[in-house]
Parts: C-alpha cells; sequence; structure tokens
C-alpha cells in the first residue's frame, strides 16, 4: 500500500480580539445569563478591596477611639422654679438613683434584662454580628424594624453618649466602644452598670429606683412577675407604663408575658412558674414633691412652658435640662390664699361638701402677672385645678360686660330703667331645652320674696349695686347680646366661654376663675388687657432662653373715660350694695382702700363669686359644686350661712376681704381714675321728698373717745346721730379699748357710718406643731407633711452611708415642737454615698434599644 502523507489541518480565518474596556458585559465567547455574570477575578478583587477598606477603617476606629470617661451630665439636671421673691417653689427632677450592686438584687432581674434585651449576651463580644445582619434584612425588606444593639452597647450609649446621638458614625463608634468596653469590664460588671443606669420611666433610673415607683419596694423585694414588667417596658417607659392607660397597659402585658416565656425558654424559671404568675399592678404614681399647693403651681408651669408660642419647652426636656425657671407667683399671697380657703369648714356641724371647688386668683393689673393661685386643697389628692380646669356660670359677674357696652353706645350712668320683678321684657326669650324653641318668659330678680324683689325705676348705678336683673335685660335687649359678648371678649374671657343670646348679661355660660379674673384685671387696668402669665423667665446657666415681653399687650382695649364711669359704678357695689363687706379694707392709716366689683350668683346656687379690684390688683373668688357624678351641682351652705344659700355676697365676699386685708398691709393706697357721676336724671315717675334742714343733715362726731371702752364710746356716737362700725385690730391695749375715731371732732351728714378701731389685744401668733413620722420617711412624704402643718420646709442634703438615700436624717425643731404657724423646719435629707445622681427623663426616649436575643412574637404567658 502506497504511503499517503496525513491531510494538512484546515486553518479558519481568525476574529480579531476586541479590545477590552472599561465595561465588558455582556461578555465574549459567554451565551445567555453566563455573558453577565463576573468572572472569579472581579469578585475575588472586589471582595478583598471591600475587605481591605473595612479593615482599615475599623483600624483608625480601634485605635483613634479610646473608651471616654463616663459623662459628667449622665441622667440629668435638676431644674428649680423660684416664686417671685426667689424662694425656691419646687423643682422637676427625676427619682434619685440608687446604686445597688448585683449581689444585693434578685438574680432574676439580670437573667429578665438578658432574657428580653440579649439572649447571647454571655457569648459575644460586646456586639452581634449575626443580630446586626438579620436586623438589616429585616429592614431592608419592609419587615417590622428590628435593632440589633446588645446590653453592652446599650450600656455604652447610656454611659457614654449624650442625648440625640444616633448617626451611622455614631452607631459605628459605639460598635468599636462596645468591643473595647468587652475586653475592659467582665460581664458582671457590664451587667451591674446597665441595670443601674437604664431609664425605667416615672422618674426612675435603675431597678432600685423603679422598685419604689411602681411598686413601693426595694429592688431585693421584686418578684419574679414584677421585674418582668419593669424589663418589658425597657424600649418605651414613658409610653408603656400602665398608668397611661388601657391601650398602654395592654402593651405593658404583652412584653411582661414575652420576658417571661424568654426566661422559661432559658431555663430562668420552669414552664409552671410562668404559667401561673399574674400581670402586677402597679401603685399610683405621684410625683415628688406635689403635696399641698405646690403641685397645683408647678403643673401650672409645666403648661405654660409647653407652649408653642411661649418658651416651647417639653416635659422631657423640663425634667433633664436643669433650667432656672422663675414664676410671677407671690409667696405671701399665695400663703394668704391658702388661709382664706382654709377658713371652709369641712369637719364637723354645718360643714361643707368635700365635692366643693375653691379657687382664688390674683392678677396683677399693670403686666397680667399671677400673683397667687388657689385651686384645691392638696395636689397630691387631687390632680384637678378648680381655678384654671374647673368652670361654672359666670353668674351676674358678666353684667360689667353689658354695663361696658351701653356706655360705649352713648348710655349714661343716670338713665332710669324700670326696676321691677318679675316682668315680661319684650325680646326676652330663653330656648326652651326640651324643643329647642325661643320661648318668652318672665325674668324676676334675687329676693327672699315671691316673684324677687321690686326697686321701682332705678338709675344704672343702683341697678348695678343691686345687681337688679331685670334692669340688665332691658339694657341688653338695647345693645343687643353680641355687644355684651364682644366687650367680654375683649376684656379677656375666651370667646368659647361667652354666647350671643340674650341671657348672656346674666353669665349663663361657664367660665374659668382665671379668666375672669383676667377680664377684672383688665377692668382695674383701666382698659388696658395684658396676657395673663404665670413665667417671667427660663435660665440655663448663664443664659437666658426665653423671657416675658408684654408684647401681646392691648392698650386701651376699652376706653379709658367708658371704664372710669363702669369702675364708680362697681364701687357703688361695694358701698352700699351686695359687696358691703368690702369696705372694712384698709389702708395702713385706716383710711378706706377704694374698691370696685361684682358679686354674682345663679340660678339653684350652683356658682357664687365675688370679682374684685383695687388700682393694683384683681382677685376673683369662686365657688362650684359638683355631684358624685361630675356634674353641676347646687352648693352645700355651711358655716354661718348654713339654712340658707350661698350667694356671691357670703363667703366669697368676705374671704375676699380678709385675703386682700392680709396681703395690702403696708401697700400704698391709690385712687382709681377721677370720675364726676352726672346729676340725676328725674325719675320718670318721682316722688317728692321732704328736704330736712341744714341743722339735721349735719351732725359733729364726739371728741375725746379714744382710750374708753368700746360700748361706752358706741353710745356716745349713737346719741350724736351717727352709726359706730366696730373694727377690731390687735394692739398692745386691753381688748375692747378704742384706738380711734373716724371724723372725730368733724361734721358729718346724719346717720353715716363711723369706723372705730378697738383692740383685741395683743397679737398672738398660729401656733402649730411640727409633724411627727418625718424621720425616716421620704423627701417628698415629709415636705408634704410640713406643708400640710403650714410650715415651710427647707431641706438640707447630707451625705450617708447608713441612711437610704432621699430619706429624711433628722429634723429641726424635732418632731412635736410647738412653733409659729408658717415657721421653717429643717429636713435633713440623705444625699446617699458621694455618686453623681441622675434626675430627669433622658432625651433618647428609653433608654433599650435592642431587643436581644428577642424571641418569637407570642405574647400569652
Amino acid at each position: 500500500m502506497a504511503n499517503r502523507s496525513p491531510s494538512p489541518i484546515p486553518i479558519w480565518p481568525q476574529t480579531p480580539r476586541r479590545r477590552r474596556g472599561i465595561w465588558n458585559y455582556p461578555r465574549p465567547h459567554r451565551t445567555g445569563l453566563r455573558a453577565w455574570v463576573p468572572s472569579w477575578r472581579v469578585v475575588v478583587g472586589t471582595g478583598l478591596t471591600l475587605l481591605s477598606l473595612g479593615v482599615g477603617v475599623f483600624t483608625a476606629g480601634w485605635i483613634g477611639w479610646p473608651v471616654p470617661d463616663a459623662r459628667a451630665s449622665i441622667g440629668s439636671e435638676t431644674t428649680t422654679v423660684y416664686y417671685a421673691d426667689n424662694k425656691v417653689m419646687g423643682k422637676f427632677a427625676a427619682v434619685d438613683r440608687t446604686i445597688r450592686s448585683l449581689d444585693e438584687l434578685p438574680p432574676y432581674i439580670g437573667q429578665a434584662v438578658i432574657a428580653s434585651e440579649d439572649q447571647g449576651f454571655e457569648d459575644h463580644m460586646g456586639v452581634d454580628p449575626v443580630g446586626i445582619v438579620r436586623a438589616a434584612i429585616s429592614n431592608v425588606t419592609g419587615g417590622g424594624r428590628q435593632g440589633a444593639s446588645t446590653l453592652t452597647q446599650q450600656y455604652v450609649e447610656n454611659t457614654y453618649y449624650e442625648p440625640g446621638q444616633s448617626s451611622y458614625a455614631d452607631k459605628f463608634r459605639e460598635i468599636i466602644l462596645a468591643l473595647k468596653v468587652d475586653q475592659e469590664k467582665t460581664k458582671d460588671e457590664i451587667l451591674e452598670g446597665y441595670v443601674n443606669s437604664i431609664y425605667l420611666g416615672r422618674g426612675a433610673y435603675g431597678f432600685e429606683a423603679a422598685a419604689k415607683a411602681y411598686f413601693n419596694k426595694p429592688a431585693a423585694e421584686l418578684t419574679v412577675s414584677e421585674t418582668a414588667m419593669l424589663v418589658g417596658i425597657i424600649p418605651s417607659p414613658s409610653y408603656w407604663d400602665p398608668r397611661f392607660g388601657e391601650e398602654s397597659k395592654a402593651v405593658a402585658e404583652q412584653k411582661w408575658a414575652r420576658v417571661l416565656r424568654n426566661m422559661a425558654d432559658m431555663g430562668y424559671i420552669t414552664q409552671e412558674e410562668r404559667k401561673s404568675a399574674t400581670f402586677p399592678e402597679p401603685i399610683e404614681y405621684k410625683p415628688a414633691s406635689r403635696a399641698g399647693q405646690v403641685g397645683y403651681l408647678l403643673e401650672e408651669v409645666r403648661k405654660e412652658l409647653a407652649d408653642p408660642n411661649g418658651a416651647n419647652i417639653s416635659e422631657e426636656e423640663l425634667m433633664t435640662n436643669g433650667y432656672e425657671i422663675h414664676t410671677t407667683i407671690n409667696s405671701k399671697y399665695q400663703k394668704a390664699a391658702v388661709k382664706a380657703a382654709r377658713s371652709i369648714p369641712y369637719e364637723g356641724e354645718n360643714a361643707a361638701s368635700e365635692r366643693l371647688g375653691v379657687s382664688i386668683v390674683s392678677i396683677d393689673p399693670k403686666d397680667g402677672a399671677v400673683r397667687a393661685l388657689y385651686g384645691g386643697k392638696d395636689y397630691e389628692e387631687r390632680q384637678f385645678n378648680a381655678a384654671t380646669d374647673g368652670e361654672a356660670q359666670g353668674g351676674s359677674t358678666f353684667k360689667p360686660f353689658t354695663l361696658i357696652g351701653a356706655l360705649e353706645d352713648g348710655h349714661e350712668l343716670n338713665e332710669y330703667y324700670n326696676g321691677n320683678s318679675p316682668m315680661q321684657i319684650p325680646g326676652w326669650s330663653v330656648q326652651n331645652k326640651e324643643t329647642g324653641v325661643e320661648e318668652e318668659k318672665e325674668l324676676t330678680n334675687f329676693g327672699t320674696q315671691a316673684g324677687g324683689e321690686s326697686y321701682g325705676d332705678i338709675d344704672l348705678v343702683d341697678a348695678t349695686a343691686n345687681s337688679v336683673n331685670t334692669v340688665y335685660a332691658q339694657l341688653n335687649v338695647k345693645i343687643g347680646a353680641k355687644k355684651s359678648q364682644d366687650v367680654a371678649i375683649r376684656a379677656g374671657i375666651p370667646k368659647e366661654a361667652t354666647n350671643s343670646e340674650l341671657s348672656n348679661v346674666l353669665g349663663t355660660s361657664n367660665v374659668h376663675p382665671i379668666d375672669l379674673a383676667g377680664a377684672y384685671a383688665t377692668f382695674a387696668a383701666q382698659g388696658t388687657r395684658h396676657e395673663t402669665h404665670i413665667l417671667t423667665s427660663v435660665k440655663q446657666g448663664e443664659d437666658t432662653l426665653w423671657q416675658f415681653t408684654g408684647e401681646n399687650t392691648k392698650k386701651d382695649i376699652i376706653d379709658p373715660v367708658v371704664m372710669a364711669k363702669a369702675t364708680y359704678a362697681m364701687q357703688q357695689v361695694v358701698n352700699e350694695g351686695s359687696g358691703t363687706p368690702a369696705k372694712e379694707l384698709l389702708g395702713p392709716d385706716g383710711e378706706q382702700r377704694p374698691v370696685a366689683g361684682k358679686t354674682g350668683s345663679t340660678n339653684g346656687n350652683r356658682s357664687a363669686w365675688f370679682a374684685g379690684y383695687i388700682p393694683q390688683l384683681a382677685t376673683v373668688v369662686g365657688l362650684y359644686q359638683s355631684t358624685e357624678a361630675g356634674g353641676e351641682d347646687s352648693i352645700t351652705p355651711f358655716g354661718q350661712w348654713a339654712g340658707g344659700s350661698l350667694t356671691g355676697g357670703t363667703w366669697p365676699v368676705t374671704a375676699w376681704t380678709q385675703y386682700m386685708q392680709e396681703i395690702t398691709k403696708g401697700m400704698e393706697v391709690e385712687p382709681f381714675p377721677d370720675y364726676v357721676p352726672p346729676a340725676p336724671k328725674p325719675s320718670p315717675t318721682p316722688t317728692p321728698s321732704p328736704t330736712p334742714s341744714e341743722e339735721d343733715q349735719m351732725v359733729m362726731v364726739p371728741t375725746g373717745l379714744v382710750g374708753q371702752q368700746f360700748a361706752a364710746a358706741a353710745s356716745a356716737l349713737s346719741g350724736a346721730g351717727v352709726n359706730p362700725q366696730l373694727i377690731e385690730v390687735p394692739s398692745d391695749q386691753p381688748p375692747g379699748t378704742v384706738l380711734s375715731v373716724e371724723k372725730e371732732g368733724q361734721e358729718v351728714p346724719r346717720g353715716k357710718n363711723i369706723r372705730v378701731e378697738a383692740s383685741t389685744g395683743p397679737e398672738q401668733p398660729e401656733a402649730t406643731s411640727v409633724p411627727g413620722g418625718l424621720i425616716g420617711s421620704s423627701e417628698g412624704s415629709a415636705r408634704g407633711k410640713v406643708q400640710g402643718a403650714g410650715l415651710e420646709p427647707v431641706v438640707v442634703y447630707q451625705a450617708s452611708d447608713d441612711v437610704r438615700q432621699g430619706s429624711v436624717i433628722d429634723v429641726s425643731p424635732g418632731e412635736g415642737t410647738q412653733v409659729e404657724s408658717g415657721s421653717q423646719v429643717q429636713l435633713i435629707v440623705s444625699s446617699g454615698p458621694d455618686v453623681g445622681i441622675p434626675t430627669g427623663e433622658p432625651t433618647g426616649g428609653g433608654g433599650g434599644g435592642g431587643g436581644g436575643g428577642g424571641g418569637n412574637g407570642n405574647n400569652s404567658p
């Protein structure tokens, strides 16, 4: 066979390689999806690059971020509130933290924290990479938002970070510090720091303070169930505390059940213990140092601070930022208001109802500053301020709004109107509450006789002095109810506390006492309306953050000429009408102070008022009574008025006078603006009366009466044709000795009232005793007891290793010692070991951020 050479291999033409660009996709020589898959070289190179970058950043953080010292402001600073005279009113602060070692706490406190917040705490190195990845996936994929902070990270955040540091850079730094802290501290040290620093609501930092705030016991006595509840609300104690309502309680129960389940799953408790557990009921929360009147005042301070148009300070900021807050409240005035309110008897014969609402409000007419505010007996017993939260029909205190409206429309005080009663007034109608139809109805005046008292034809001065309903109803028909409403709103009554019905002249709308006082302060300012306020300034360190400026003042909102006329008419309420007890308000030299005002009562005696003013101050005293269901009730007559009816001319004007006499001691007597009343217009049906001779009109006030006994002086004055009025004043003279006689040796009209000052003997200071049971009690409880006894607590803090922090060590003067009412009682209070104490709620909102070991979401115990 012939040899054949092999066939030559054919050479196919080759496609030249294209130059590779930056973007080499789709990849050549690959088809389909593979053309878009990166090569292993790209994957490995990218991974190594990212790893190198991460290692570099981590190394830089590790080197550059040492573990800092614990922040000096850990917890918070106390906010202090001052009276106008710079005396301390009270404080906004968290419950003092008490440090407890793990050995002093039940083991299940730490176990519950681990089971709820970080189940891998004992095993990881300060951070949980798996948890971080799991949380990131859940957050990115739209699952439930999860946190991945371990206990160590939360401890770092609470101890070294300032509130509000929550950027990604801050979280990365937190991870670095957590790793370092885990190396520098033992797990027990970290856990101990955590349980002593975590915020648990109610102003309590750490489990010792929380145990007292929620269950009134030390942490060592907490049960497993109580511990589980506290641990469950760690992420948001400001919202999950059961005291905030049913919704919050339901969430707290779910979290409590989750903690118990996790504890059972980890073997800390048995399944039987878990199933038999019942949800604990926390005690009622009573903020510290809120006993007596202080609580009402501090609550008004808190509300005014939160006004977005004012200081705009939240409660959380108030509790943590250490402000210095100055108020308008005069401590002397406030004390006098309390004394006046305490004159109401609540025990024994002729006692007042426990449902009686009592309010006393004083406002400075020159700037709208609230000088005194009495809203109830004890804030800790009832967190309802009768002066600002309570409301009642204004009654006849609304008549001056109609009077001012009429004067603005050109009417004069000397105009006559028919004051008879009952009267069918054209245009006067009342809405039938059942049918909603306006029906004409006869109007009556106040009086003991059937149909009310009739006055005949009287002018507006007498109609004001005697609060004649029928005259004022006619006047309101003439000027229109909307005019009366407009004046009330301009004076300071909120629109929602007014109406445009003809009956508004009789004060048929409910009004808050503080708003009525603001309106009468406008009267006292002769028509200039100032913004009612209780705050003057807010400081932080050397900086003034906010100050009252009075920028909302409305000058001459009522014409001063009109106000002078109205003030003259309201002076006659005191001089000769239903407010005559206020005539006893005297100046430093015994002269009568000019007083203007108006009594107010309503049908069925559901409210009783006296709203009065002198040029320097407007004060409103009000009473109303609630039914057991919270509705309006007739006021139960008490004291000397038992068996009769409570009107504005009874206790309200009497208490007003006693209170004003107390606070105006030494105050200069200022006159109201000059006003000359016009000559009386002739009565439509004038009745002639004989004119006495000049000799019969004027008589001489006898002399030489000073030093005699009052009975002899009174006999001499009566024989001279004048009426002696006894004014009792303390002095060093024997009781009954005449000290002064008004107009002595001068001619006065026959029948004139002559004030005779007689001695009651040396003034005896009110005595009381220092309450018992103060030593060993908490600071807040001791303050309340001392204030309740009419004494002023002064707290001095003293370090003590033996007495628990916040407990009273000693009292001076001692318990049971007899002292003068209003004296200071020094409370020596333990400040515990010399450690920093947080006193407020952190702005970071709750403390625990993680859910560490999570659980499976089953909420049943």
